[in-house]
């Protein structure tokens, strides 16, 4: 059954990236409104569907590797260029009013103004690659703390840090549901 590669794969490609976009799309998370009023800290459901997503993927994937249907690649952990990289992520989201995943999927559901930052995207994308040699040689090279992981800084097994997570995610979900903070 493992791997999966070809035609099939494309297509469980296709599909899952619909479903994605649909979940997306079911989760709110695709309407400028809900995204914005994140970043007012008037509306916590993306973060919601976020830390759900990334806790549930990251089990996923863990399960996945454990039983040697996928593999693991760990990137560089470059941290100048991941705190560079999440600034500029960060205003172009909250000026965009959406994420780049997001985007896209409000593009497929008509949203015109989405189309814009698609074209923003492509862009931003063209002008990193022409730019990846500086970059890389004056950017990703400060503060390069190698191939780590949360287990390797912690000595947590990969288990214990997911139940971790969602620990601090139920209880996160609970403190602002109490809150009142949330104004939809």
């Amino acid at each position: 059954m493992f791997p999966i590669t070809g035609t099939p794969a494309l297509a469980l490609a296709v599909l899952f990236g619909a479903a994605f976009g649909w979940l997306l799309h079911r989760g709110r998370v695709l309407d400028y409104n809900v995204i914005l009023n994140q970043f007012r800290l008037r509306d916590f459901t993306v973060l919601k569907v976020m830390l759900t997503a990334i806790i549930l993927g990251g089990i996923g994937v863990l399960v996945l590797t454990q039983l040697g249907a996928a593999k693991f690649h760990v990137r560089d952990a470059n941290m100048l260029g991941t705190i560079l990289g999440a600034a500029i992520f960060g205003v172009g989201m909250v000026l965009y009013g959406y994420c780049p995943g997001t985007g896209l999927a409000a593009t497929a559901t008509g949203k015109v103004h989405a189309l814009v930052g698609v074209f923003g995207m492509l862009f931003g994308a063209m002008l990193y690659a022409f730019s990846f040699d500086w970059v890389s040689k004056n950017i990703l090279t400060v503060w390069k703390l190698g191939r780590v992981t949360l287990t390797d800084v912690t000595g947590l097994p990969p288990f214990a840090i997911f139940f971790i997570l969602a620990i601090l995610a139920i209880v996160l979900f609970v403190a602002v549901e109490k809150s009142g903070i949330e104004r939809r």
